[in-house]
């Protein structure tokens, strides 16, 4: 499997499968954006998907794949840091603001800088056609948020606050695309990058929700709390695993970029699954997502 998987990353057949992993990790990244909407808090709803992680991710990092080299063990150690400050903007953000806010601005923030590292570390060059849909994409889920915030009841301090900490994850999401990214490629086996990413990347977060339950206790019950955190961390290996291994195969801007449709899987879940009312305007806005992603497939 590692061999073949070897043989065909940078090729047309490498390419398309990247493809298909990055729309099924849009997929079910959104899947792992309404499960964490809304009933627990989100310092809880992230403390337990990782502990979730945590006992899936050991026994298969420690005792099934090959242990990782001094170099990959010292990147995964660079990637504790990096996805813990997302994942630390990315609570602050959902504390202060409204997760039909802040989601659309993390997600539309981060492929455009994602592009600009990888043609600055990988020497990827997107051509004009596919920054106007770099542009479209991520225009169209900004507008979104924008959308989306006229519909809420704004407390406008707290709002100012949590788009704030929705940028600086935005920007983390592009930094920790282009890290993982080199991680997983210079590492001989890719399941021993994603299996060890899983189990350390997974170890601060359940720390940091035990000490918040013993202050605040756990709203929504802790019944719930465990069930979801356990569905969060088996969508978390496919979502972020899918999406690590498609820069492996292809492009890592392109990959990128079609992981952000997540957003609309996310709001066609709202549709169909919760019940939400979409709207024509939502509806617009991710034609032009969609139409986004479709353009910087078709222009390169």
């Amino acid at each position: 499997m590692v061999d073949w998987l070897n043989s065909i990353a940078g090729t047309p057949e490498g390419a398309r499968l990247a493809m298909a992993l990055a729309l099924m990790s849009a997929l079910a990244h959104a899947a792992f954006g309404a499960l964490q909407k809304g009933r627990h808090d989100p310092w809880l709803m992230r403390g337990s998907i990782d502990a979730s992680l945590v006992l899936i991710s050991a026994p298969v990092a420690l005792f099934v794949v090959p242990w990782p080299s001094y170099a990959t063990f010292m990147i995964l150690l660079g990637a504790m840091v990096v996805h813990f400050a997302y994942k630390l903007t990315v609570a602050l953000a959902y504390e202060r603001a409204a997760y039909t806010v802040v989601y659309p601005v993390i997600r539309g923030t981060g492929p455009l800088v994602t592009v600009v590292g990888a043609t600055l570390l990988f020497q990827e060059h997107f051509t004009a056609l596919q920054w106007l849909g770099v542009a479209c994409l991520s225009g169209a889920m900004l507008l979104l948020a924008l959308r989306n915030m006229a519909a809420e009841k704004v407390d406008l301090r707290g709002l100012k606050i949590g788009l704030l900490w929705a940028v600086a994850g935005g920007l983390l999401v592009a930094i920790y695309t282009v890290y993982d990214a080199y991680g997983i490629r210079q590492s001989p086996d890719p399941f021993t990058f994603l299996a060890w990413f899983f189990f350390l990347t997974a170890l601060d977060f359940p720390i940091l929700a035990a000490f918040r339950a013993r202050r605040y206790g756990v709203p929504g019950g802790v019944g719930s709390l465990l069930r979801r955190g356990l569905a969060g961390a088996l969508i978390a290996w496919v979502s972020f695993g899918g999406v690590m291994m498609a820069t492996r195969l292809g492009g890592v801007g392109e990959a990128a970029v079609l992981r952000e449709t997540s957003t609309v899987f996310a709001a066609l879940i709202g549709w169909f699954i919760l019940g939400e009312t979409v709207g024509p305007r939502r509806l617009i806005l991710m034609a032009f997502i969609a139409l986004g992603a479709v353009i910087v497939q078709l222009g390169g």
